[in-house]
Protein backbone atom coordinates (compact mmCIF):
# COMPACT_ATOMS: atom_id res chain seq x y z
CA UNK A 1 0.00 0.00 0.00
CA UNK A 2 2.88 2.32 0.75
CA UNK A 3 6.71 2.45 -1.23
CA UNK A 4 9.53 2.55 0.23
CA UNK A 5 11.37 6.29 0.42
CA UNK A 6 14.56 6.35 -1.61
CA UNK A 7 17.67 8.37 -1.56
CA UNK A 8 20.18 9.38 -3.64
CA UNK A 9 23.04 8.37 -3.14
CA UNK A 10 24.85 11.53 -4.04
CA UNK A 11 23.08 13.49 -1.20
CA UNK A 12 24.83 10.69 0.90
CA UNK A 13 28.12 9.94 -0.20
CA UNK A 14 29.75 8.71 3.13
CA UNK A 15 26.66 6.76 5.06
CA UNK A 16 27.14 7.08 8.42
CA UNK A 17 28.62 4.23 10.78
CA UNK A 18 26.00 1.70 12.40
CA UNK A 19 25.43 1.96 15.85
CA UNK A 20 27.36 -0.41 17.86
CA UNK A 21 25.29 -2.48 19.85
CA UNK A 22 24.59 -1.89 23.89
CA UNK A 23 25.51 -5.63 25.16
CA UNK A 24 26.10 -4.15 28.80
CA UNK A 25 22.61 -2.97 28.84
CA UNK A 26 21.19 -5.94 27.32
CA UNK A 27 23.27 -8.38 30.15
CA UNK A 28 21.36 -6.24 33.04
CA UNK A 29 18.34 -7.17 30.86
CA UNK A 30 18.89 -11.05 31.78
CA UNK A 31 16.40 -13.63 30.85
CA UNK A 32 13.00 -10.78 31.09
CA UNK A 33 11.38 -9.68 27.52
CA UNK A 34 12.05 -5.81 26.60
CA UNK A 35 8.25 -5.53 28.07
CA UNK A 36 9.31 -6.93 30.95
CA UNK A 37 11.97 -4.75 31.29
CA UNK A 38 10.60 -1.94 30.48
CA UNK A 39 7.77 -2.04 33.06
CA UNK A 40 10.56 -2.75 35.60
CA UNK A 41 11.79 1.06 34.47
CA UNK A 42 8.49 2.28 35.44
CA UNK A 43 8.57 1.11 37.96
CA UNK A 44 11.41 2.29 39.46
CA UNK A 45 11.26 5.70 38.13
CA UNK A 46 7.94 5.47 40.27
CA UNK A 47 9.88 4.69 43.41
CA UNK A 48 11.83 8.16 42.73
CA UNK A 49 8.81 10.33 41.32
CA UNK A 50 10.46 10.25 38.29
CA UNK A 51 7.77 9.88 34.97
CA UNK A 52 9.28 7.91 31.95
CA UNK A 53 7.31 6.70 29.10
CA UNK A 54 9.53 3.47 28.76
CA UNK A 55 8.27 0.94 26.07
CA UNK A 56 9.72 -2.37 24.95
CA UNK A 57 10.37 -0.20 21.56
CA UNK A 58 12.93 1.87 23.67
CA UNK A 59 14.75 -0.79 25.42
CA UNK A 60 15.39 -2.07 22.01
CA UNK A 61 16.70 1.22 20.87
CA UNK A 62 18.71 1.36 23.96
CA UNK A 63 20.22 -2.20 22.88
CA UNK A 64 20.83 -1.32 19.90
CA UNK A 65 22.93 1.23 20.41
CA UNK A 66 20.82 3.88 19.13
CA UNK A 67 20.56 6.11 22.05
CA UNK A 68 24.31 6.74 23.10
CA UNK A 69 23.48 8.24 26.57
CA UNK A 70 19.77 8.44 27.82
CA UNK A 71 18.76 11.85 28.86
CA UNK A 72 18.46 13.02 32.76
CA UNK A 73 15.66 11.61 33.93
CA UNK A 74 16.46 7.81 32.62
CA UNK A 75 19.60 8.55 33.69
CA UNK A 76 18.35 8.88 37.19
CA UNK A 77 16.08 5.87 37.10
CA UNK A 78 18.57 3.11 35.26
CA UNK A 79 21.38 4.76 38.23
CA UNK A 80 18.56 3.86 40.60
CA UNK A 81 18.12 0.42 39.16
CA UNK A 82 21.85 -0.68 39.05
CA UNK A 83 23.54 1.86 42.14
CA UNK A 84 26.94 1.73 42.52
CA UNK A 85 27.27 1.96 38.59
CA UNK A 86 27.77 4.62 35.97
CA UNK A 87 26.27 5.68 32.57
CA UNK A 88 30.03 3.91 31.16
CA UNK A 89 29.31 0.70 33.64
CA UNK A 90 25.69 0.41 31.91
CA UNK A 91 26.90 0.45 28.23
CA UNK A 92 26.63 4.00 27.64
CA UNK A 93 29.02 6.84 26.40
CA UNK A 94 29.74 9.24 28.34
CA UNK A 95 27.20 12.53 28.31
CA UNK A 96 30.50 14.95 27.61
CA UNK A 97 30.62 12.31 23.93
CA UNK A 98 27.56 13.57 23.31
CA UNK A 99 26.76 17.16 24.77
CA UNK A 100 26.71 19.89 21.93
CA UNK A 101 26.30 17.60 18.76
CA UNK A 102 23.25 17.89 16.64
CA UNK A 103 20.53 15.36 16.36
CA UNK A 104 21.35 12.23 15.06
CA UNK A 105 21.96 11.39 11.52
CA UNK A 106 18.75 11.82 9.65
CA UNK A 107 18.71 7.88 8.83
CA UNK A 108 18.10 7.03 12.82
CA UNK A 109 16.34 10.23 13.82
CA UNK A 110 12.58 10.27 15.11
CA UNK A 111 10.34 12.39 13.25
CA UNK A 112 10.33 15.88 15.13
CA UNK A 113 6.77 16.07 17.24
CA UNK A 114 4.17 18.77 17.92
CA UNK A 115 3.00 18.96 21.81
CA UNK A 116 -0.58 17.28 22.28
CA UNK A 117 -2.94 17.69 24.60
CA UNK A 118 -3.56 14.44 24.58
CA UNK A 119 -0.32 13.85 26.54
CA UNK A 120 -0.01 12.45 30.06
CA UNK A 121 1.04 15.08 32.10
CA UNK A 122 4.31 14.98 33.92
CA UNK A 123 5.96 12.74 31.21
CA UNK A 124 9.48 12.59 30.82
CA UNK A 125 10.21 12.92 26.80
CA UNK A 126 12.06 10.00 25.52
CA UNK A 127 10.25 7.54 24.53
CA UNK A 128 8.92 7.45 20.65
CA UNK A 129 5.13 8.37 20.00
CA UNK A 130 3.99 7.53 16.41
CA UNK A 131 0.62 9.63 16.99
CA UNK A 132 1.56 13.65 16.64
CA UNK A 133 -1.56 14.85 16.59
CA UNK A 134 -3.02 18.50 16.19
CA UNK A 135 -6.67 19.28 15.83
CA UNK A 136 -7.10 16.26 14.01
CA UNK A 137 -5.86 13.24 16.14
CA UNK A 138 -4.91 10.75 13.22
CA UNK A 139 -4.54 13.28 10.49
CA UNK A 140 -0.36 12.99 10.43
CA UNK A 141 -0.43 9.41 10.84
CA UNK A 142 1.05 7.14 7.83
CA UNK A 143 1.01 3.67 8.67
CA UNK A 144 4.46 2.45 7.41
CA UNK A 145 5.80 5.47 9.28
CA UNK A 146 5.80 4.23 12.43
CA UNK A 147 7.25 0.87 11.88
CA UNK A 148 11.22 0.72 11.20
CA UNK A 149 11.07 -2.16 8.95
CA UNK A 150 8.48 -0.30 6.94
CA UNK A 151 7.14 -4.14 6.27
CA UNK A 152 6.66 -4.35 2.65
CA UNK A 153 6.73 -7.93 2.35
CA UNK A 154 3.34 -8.42 1.74
CA UNK A 155 3.39 -6.18 -0.55
CA UNK A 156 5.51 -8.07 -2.65
CA UNK A 157 3.95 -11.22 -2.15
CA UNK A 158 0.99 -9.52 -2.96
CA UNK A 159 2.22 -8.08 -6.42
CA UNK A 160 3.96 -11.77 -6.89
CA UNK A 161 0.01 -13.25 -6.54
CA UNK A 162 -1.36 -10.71 -8.61
CA UNK A 163 1.21 -11.11 -11.66
CA UNK A 164 0.00 -14.48 -12.60
CA UNK A 165 -3.73 -14.42 -10.93
CA UNK A 166 -7.22 -13.32 -11.87
CA UNK A 167 -10.43 -12.65 -9.99
CA UNK A 168 -11.56 -16.08 -11.00
CA UNK A 169 -8.09 -17.49 -8.68
CA UNK A 170 -8.97 -14.88 -5.89
CA UNK A 171 -12.21 -15.96 -5.35
CA UNK A 172 -11.78 -19.82 -5.11
CA UNK A 173 -8.57 -19.01 -2.76
CA UNK A 174 -11.35 -16.71 -0.49
CA UNK A 175 -13.93 -19.76 -0.78
CA UNK A 176 -15.15 -21.70 2.48
CA UNK A 177 -13.72 -24.48 1.67
CA UNK A 178 -10.57 -22.82 0.23
CA UNK A 179 -10.29 -21.12 3.63
CA UNK A 180 -11.16 -24.79 5.69
CA UNK A 181 -7.35 -25.79 5.93
CA UNK A 182 -8.18 -28.84 3.35
CA UNK A 183 -5.91 -27.55 0.29
CA UNK A 184 -4.95 -25.09 -2.22
CA UNK A 185 -7.68 -23.00 -4.24
CA UNK A 186 -6.83 -24.32 -8.11
CA UNK A 187 -6.74 -21.93 -10.91
CA UNK A 188 -10.08 -21.96 -12.97
CA UNK A 189 -9.47 -22.35 -16.50
CA UNK A 190 -12.20 -19.46 -16.78
CA UNK A 191 -10.57 -16.06 -16.62
CA UNK A 192 -12.68 -12.93 -14.66
CA UNK A 193 -11.47 -9.36 -15.64
CA UNK A 194 -13.66 -7.86 -13.16
CA UNK A 195 -14.72 -8.79 -9.86
CA UNK A 196 -18.52 -8.93 -8.77
CA UNK A 197 -20.92 -9.74 -6.32
CA UNK A 198 -19.93 -13.47 -5.81
CA UNK A 199 -16.49 -12.24 -5.01
CA UNK A 200 -17.11 -9.73 -2.45
CA UNK A 201 -19.63 -12.13 -1.17
CA UNK A 202 -16.91 -14.75 -0.92
CA UNK A 203 -14.46 -12.11 0.69
CA UNK A 204 -16.61 -11.55 3.64
CA UNK A 205 -17.85 -15.25 4.09
CA UNK A 206 -14.12 -15.94 4.72
CA UNK A 207 -13.80 -12.84 7.59
CA UNK A 208 -16.71 -14.56 9.11
CA UNK A 209 -15.18 -17.69 9.25
CA UNK A 210 -11.87 -17.06 10.54
CA UNK A 211 -13.22 -14.79 13.18
CA UNK A 212 -15.43 -18.17 14.14
CA UNK A 213 -12.56 -20.16 14.22
CA UNK A 214 -10.33 -17.54 16.23
CA UNK A 215 -13.42 -17.55 18.54
CA UNK A 216 -13.59 -21.49 18.89
CA UNK A 217 -9.81 -22.22 18.47
CA UNK A 218 -7.69 -19.43 19.45
CA UNK A 219 -5.31 -18.13 16.69
CA UNK A 220 -2.08 -20.20 17.08
CA UNK A 221 -3.20 -22.65 14.56
CA UNK A 222 -5.25 -20.18 11.96
CA UNK A 223 -2.47 -17.68 11.08
CA UNK A 224 0.00 -19.14 8.39
CA UNK A 225 -3.04 -20.22 6.54
CA UNK A 226 -4.93 -17.52 6.50
CA UNK A 227 -1.83 -15.52 4.86
CA UNK A 228 -3.34 -16.79 1.59
CA UNK A 229 -7.16 -15.79 1.91
CA UNK A 230 -5.39 -12.21 2.12
CA UNK A 231 -3.34 -12.06 -0.49
CA UNK A 232 -6.34 -13.02 -2.56
CA UNK A 233 -8.43 -10.37 -1.18
CA UNK A 234 -6.11 -7.54 -2.41
CA UNK A 235 -5.63 -9.79 -5.93
CA UNK A 236 -9.75 -8.71 -5.89
CA UNK A 237 -9.16 -4.93 -5.43
CA UNK A 238 -6.27 -5.01 -8.11
CA UNK A 239 -8.74 -6.90 -10.41
CA UNK A 240 -11.38 -4.03 -9.78
CA UNK A 241 -15.38 -4.67 -10.07
CA UNK A 242 -17.37 -2.95 -13.00
CA UNK A 243 -19.69 -1.63 -10.32
CA UNK A 244 -18.46 1.19 -7.51
CA UNK A 245 -20.49 -0.08 -4.76
CA UNK A 246 -18.82 -3.65 -5.70
CA UNK A 247 -15.17 -2.30 -5.00
CA UNK A 248 -16.72 -0.34 -1.71
CA UNK A 249 -17.19 -4.34 -0.65
CA UNK A 250 -13.94 -4.87 -1.76
CA UNK A 251 -12.18 -2.45 0.04
CA UNK A 252 -13.78 -2.57 3.20
CA UNK A 253 -13.78 -6.67 3.28
CA UNK A 254 -9.82 -6.98 2.22
CA UNK A 255 -9.57 -4.34 4.83
CA UNK A 256 -11.25 -6.25 7.73
CA UNK A 257 -9.32 -9.50 6.23
CA UNK A 258 -6.37 -7.92 7.06
CA UNK A 259 -7.58 -6.98 10.44
CA UNK A 260 -8.28 -10.33 11.16
CA UNK A 261 -5.26 -11.66 9.82
CA UNK A 262 -3.43 -9.44 12.15
CA UNK A 263 -5.17 -10.24 15.06
CA UNK A 264 -4.35 -13.92 14.46
CA UNK A 265 -0.55 -12.21 14.65
CA UNK A 266 -1.43 -10.71 17.61
CA UNK A 267 -2.87 -13.16 19.71
CA UNK A 268 -0.07 -16.01 19.07
CA UNK A 269 2.59 -13.21 19.88
CA UNK A 270 4.03 -12.13 16.24
CA UNK A 271 3.68 -8.50 16.95
CA UNK A 272 5.36 -7.39 14.17
CA UNK A 273 3.45 -9.40 11.59
CA UNK A 274 0.29 -7.68 13.64
CA UNK A 275 1.29 -4.19 13.44
CA UNK A 276 2.11 -4.54 9.58
CA UNK A 277 -1.39 -6.74 9.03
CA UNK A 278 -3.10 -3.45 10.83
CA UNK A 279 -1.22 -0.91 9.08
CA UNK A 280 -2.12 -2.21 5.82
CA UNK A 281 -5.87 -2.21 6.66
CA UNK A 282 -5.80 1.63 8.07
CA UNK A 283 -4.24 2.14 4.72
CA UNK A 284 -7.35 0.61 2.87
CA UNK A 285 -9.46 2.38 5.17
CA UNK A 286 -8.20 6.24 3.91
CA UNK A 287 -7.89 5.08 0.72
CA UNK A 288 -11.19 3.77 0.25
CA UNK A 289 -12.34 6.69 2.76
CA UNK A 290 -14.42 4.23 5.44
CA UNK A 291 -14.18 5.55 8.73
CA UNK A 292 -15.87 1.90 10.06
CA UNK A 293 -13.23 0.41 9.01
CA UNK A 294 -10.44 2.96 10.06
CA UNK A 295 -12.09 3.29 13.48
CA UNK A 296 -11.44 -1.24 13.36
CA UNK A 297 -7.94 -0.46 12.57
CA UNK A 298 -7.29 2.47 14.75
CA UNK A 299 -9.20 0.13 17.73
CA UNK A 300 -6.77 -2.95 16.91
CA UNK A 301 -3.74 -1.27 16.90
CA UNK A 302 -4.45 0.12 20.30
CA UNK A 303 -4.84 -3.37 21.96
CA UNK A 304 -1.82 -4.33 20.61
CA UNK A 305 0.24 -1.26 21.13
CA UNK A 306 -1.29 -1.81 24.45
CA UNK A 307 0.11 -5.48 24.79
CA UNK A 308 3.44 -4.64 22.83
CA UNK A 309 4.21 -2.08 26.36
CA UNK A 310 3.47 1.06 24.03
CA UNK A 311 0.86 2.34 26.12
CA UNK A 312 1.33 6.00 24.89
CA UNK A 313 0.84 5.12 21.35
CA UNK A 314 -2.42 2.74 22.79
CA UNK A 315 -3.96 5.93 24.35
CA UNK A 316 -3.02 8.37 20.83
CA UNK A 317 -4.69 4.92 18.75
CA UNK A 318 -7.63 4.65 20.75
CA UNK A 319 -8.54 8.69 20.66
CA UNK A 320 -7.81 8.34 17.08
CA UNK A 321 -10.41 5.65 16.71
CA UNK A 322 -13.23 7.34 18.52
CA UNK A 323 -12.47 10.76 16.40
CA UNK A 324 -13.15 8.45 12.91
CA UNK A 325 -16.64 6.32 15.02
CA UNK A 326 -18.22 9.70 16.31
CA UNK A 327 -20.34 9.72 13.24
CA UNK A 328 -21.26 6.19 13.10
CA UNK A 329 -23.63 6.36 15.88
CA UNK A 330 -22.24 3.19 17.58
CA UNK A 331 -22.68 3.23 21.34
CA UNK A 332 -20.87 0.22 22.03
CA UNK A 333 -18.25 0.58 19.25
CA UNK A 334 -17.40 4.07 21.56
CA UNK A 335 -17.84 1.82 24.78
CA UNK A 336 -15.19 -0.66 23.53
CA UNK A 337 -12.86 2.11 21.90
CA UNK A 338 -13.44 3.89 25.58
CA UNK A 339 -11.78 0.58 26.74
CA UNK A 340 -8.97 0.51 24.83
CA UNK A 341 -8.09 4.07 25.78
CA UNK A 342 -8.14 2.73 29.34
CA UNK A 343 -6.00 -0.02 28.82
CA UNK A 344 -3.29 2.64 27.26
CA UNK A 345 -3.60 5.09 30.51
CA UNK A 346 -3.26 1.80 33.27
CA UNK A 347 0.03 1.12 30.91
CA UNK A 348 1.18 4.74 31.92
CA UNK A 349 0.10 4.21 35.51
CA UNK A 350 -2.28 7.12 35.09
CA UNK A 351 -5.06 5.33 37.42
CA UNK A 352 -7.30 8.92 36.83
CA UNK A 353 -6.95 8.87 33.69
CA UNK A 354 -8.34 5.14 33.28
CA UNK A 355 -11.09 5.41 35.94
CA UNK A 356 -12.23 8.30 33.82
CA UNK A 357 -12.27 6.11 30.39
CA UNK A 358 -13.93 3.10 32.27
CA UNK A 359 -16.38 5.32 33.28
CA UNK A 360 -17.12 6.51 29.89
CA UNK A 361 -17.02 2.47 28.79
CA UNK A 362 -19.24 1.51 31.13
CA UNK A 363 -21.97 4.49 30.25
CA UNK A 364 -21.86 3.98 26.71
CA UNK A 365 -22.13 0.50 27.18
CA UNK A 366 -25.90 0.73 29.36
CA UNK A 367 -27.16 2.63 25.92
CA UNK A 368 -27.61 -1.32 24.26
CA UNK A 369 -26.86 -2.11 20.99
CA UNK A 370 -28.41 -0.42 17.92
CA UNK A 371 -28.28 -1.18 13.87
CA UNK A 372 -25.02 0.88 13.60
CA UNK A 373 -23.00 -1.92 16.35
CA UNK A 374 -20.79 -3.13 13.20
CA UNK A 375 -20.58 -6.79 12.48
CA UNK A 376 -16.84 -7.75 13.91
CA UNK A 377 -18.22 -6.12 17.54
CA UNK A 378 -20.60 -9.45 18.02
CA UNK A 379 -17.80 -10.17 20.55
CA UNK A 380 -18.27 -7.46 23.30
CA UNK A 381 -21.18 -8.34 25.28
CA UNK A 382 -20.82 -8.52 28.82
CA UNK A 383 -18.35 -11.10 29.70
CA UNK A 384 -15.95 -9.01 27.13
CA UNK A 385 -16.59 -5.40 29.05
CA UNK A 386 -15.37 -7.37 32.54
CA UNK A 387 -12.84 -8.81 31.15
CA UNK A 388 -11.26 -5.82 29.30
CA UNK A 389 -11.90 -3.73 32.78
CA UNK A 390 -10.23 -7.13 34.65
CA UNK A 391 -6.86 -6.68 32.43
CA UNK A 392 -7.02 -2.56 33.32
CA UNK A 393 -7.20 -3.24 37.07
CA UNK A 394 -4.45 -5.84 36.40
CA UNK A 395 -2.04 -3.66 34.79
CA UNK A 396 -2.71 -1.06 37.65
CA UNK A 397 -1.95 -3.83 40.25
CA UNK A 398 -5.25 -3.55 41.71
CA UNK A 399 -5.31 -7.63 41.76
CA UNK A 400 -8.27 -8.08 44.06
CA UNK A 401 -10.58 -5.70 41.40
CA UNK A 402 -8.91 -7.06 38.85
CA UNK A 403 -9.84 -10.95 40.13
CA UNK A 404 -13.50 -9.93 40.72
CA UNK A 405 -13.77 -8.79 37.21
CA UNK A 406 -11.96 -11.69 35.58
CA UNK A 407 -14.54 -13.81 37.80
CA UNK A 408 -17.43 -11.83 35.99
CA UNK A 409 -15.78 -12.52 33.00
CA UNK A 410 -15.94 -16.31 33.79
CA UNK A 411 -19.10 -16.78 34.40
CA UNK A 412 -20.79 -14.60 32.07
CA UNK A 413 -19.06 -15.93 28.95
CA UNK A 414 -21.10 -18.39 26.39
CA UNK A 415 -18.89 -21.75 26.91
CA UNK A 416 -19.38 -22.53 23.49
CA UNK A 417 -16.51 -19.58 22.99
CA UNK A 418 -13.57 -21.95 24.56
CA UNK A 419 -10.93 -18.94 23.67
CA UNK A 420 -12.16 -16.87 25.25
CA UNK A 421 -13.10 -18.77 28.34
CA UNK A 422 -9.53 -19.70 28.26
CA UNK A 423 -8.82 -16.20 28.01
CA UNK A 424 -10.86 -15.23 31.24
CA UNK A 425 -9.98 -17.73 33.48
CA UNK A 426 -6.24 -17.62 32.88
CA UNK A 427 -6.67 -14.06 33.45
CA UNK A 428 -8.09 -14.61 36.67
CA UNK A 429 -6.13 -17.44 37.47
CA UNK A 430 -3.10 -14.69 37.24
CA UNK A 431 -5.01 -11.99 39.75
CA UNK A 432 -5.71 -14.43 42.47
CA UNK A 433 -2.27 -15.66 42.19
CA UNK A 434 -1.05 -12.30 42.54
CA UNK A 435 -3.50 -11.50 45.34
CA UNK A 436 -2.58 -14.01 47.57
CA UNK A 437 -4.94 -16.61 46.81
CA UNK A 438 -2.83 -19.63 45.35
CA UNK A 439 -5.38 -22.17 46.15
CA UNK A 440 -8.00 -20.63 44.11
CA UNK A 441 -5.41 -19.58 41.26
CA UNK A 442 -4.32 -23.51 40.62
CA UNK A 443 -7.76 -24.44 40.79
CA UNK A 444 -8.62 -21.59 37.61
CA UNK A 445 -5.07 -22.34 35.79
CA UNK A 446 -6.28 -26.47 36.16
CA UNK A 447 -9.28 -25.12 34.32
CA UNK A 448 -7.34 -23.16 32.03
CA UNK A 449 -5.53 -26.60 31.55
CA UNK A 450 -8.19 -28.66 30.43
CA UNK A 451 -9.35 -26.42 28.06
CA UNK A 452 -5.93 -26.34 26.03
CA UNK A 453 -6.77 -29.12 23.63
CA UNK A 454 -9.12 -27.22 21.89
CA UNK A 455 -7.38 -24.02 22.29
CA UNK A 456 -4.33 -22.85 20.40
CA UNK A 457 -3.51 -18.98 21.98
CA UNK A 458 -0.05 -17.86 22.59
CA UNK A 459 -1.68 -15.07 24.75
CA UNK A 460 -3.30 -17.74 26.95
CA UNK A 461 -0.52 -19.88 27.99
CA UNK A 462 1.77 -16.68 28.40
CA UNK A 463 -0.50 -15.59 30.57
CA UNK A 464 -0.16 -19.24 32.55
CA UNK A 465 3.82 -19.23 32.47
CA UNK A 466 3.46 -16.06 34.17
CA UNK A 467 0.93 -17.69 36.85
CA UNK A 468 3.08 -20.60 37.19
CA UNK A 469 6.42 -18.36 38.02
CA UNK A 470 4.19 -16.72 41.03
CA UNK A 471 3.06 -19.67 42.01
CA UNK A 472 6.63 -21.23 42.57
CA UNK A 473 7.08 -20.53 46.12
CA UNK A 474 3.38 -21.70 47.16
CA UNK A 475 3.63 -25.08 45.87
CA UNK A 476 2.52 -26.77 49.34
CA UNK A 477 -0.97 -24.98 49.20
CA UNK A 478 -3.90 -27.05 47.95
CA UNK A 479 -4.29 -27.47 44.38
CA UNK A 480 -0.93 -25.97 43.44
CA UNK A 481 2.01 -28.81 43.13
CA UNK A 482 -0.71 -30.40 40.81
CA UNK A 483 -0.79 -27.25 38.74
CA UNK A 484 2.83 -26.51 38.32
CA UNK A 485 3.47 -30.56 37.35
CA UNK A 486 0.93 -30.34 34.84
CA UNK A 487 1.89 -27.06 32.94
CA UNK A 488 5.57 -28.44 32.95
CA UNK A 489 4.32 -31.05 31.33
CA UNK A 490 2.86 -29.01 28.58
CA UNK A 491 4.49 -29.32 24.78
CA UNK A 492 6.82 -26.15 24.27
CA UNK A 493 5.94 -23.73 20.86
CA UNK A 494 8.17 -24.78 18.69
Amino acid sequence: MASSPTTSSSQSPRPPRPPRPNLAFRRLRGQRSPGEFAAAVRRAAREIDERVSCDARYIGRVEAGEIRCPNYAYERVFLHMFPGRTLTDLGFVPRSAVRGRGARTAEVAPAPRTTSPLSAPHETDGAYEPYVTTHDPYASYDPHEIDDQNHEESDVQRRAFMSGGTATVAAASLGPWGLAFGGTAEAAPRSVRRAGEAEAGALEEAVRKIRLLDDRHGADGLYRRAAAPLRAAYALLDAGAARQATTERLHTGAGELAISVGWLAHDSGRFDDARSHYAEALATARVARDPALEAHAFCNTSFLARDAGRPREAVRAAQAAQYAARPLGSARLLSLLALREAGGWAGLADRTGCEQALTRAQALYGRGPCDADPEWMSFYGDAELAGLEAQCWSTLGDWQRAAHQARRATRLQDPHFTRNLALYTAELADDLARAGHPDEAAAAGLRVLDLLDEVQSSRVQTMLAGTARVLLPHRRASGVSDFLERHRALPRPA
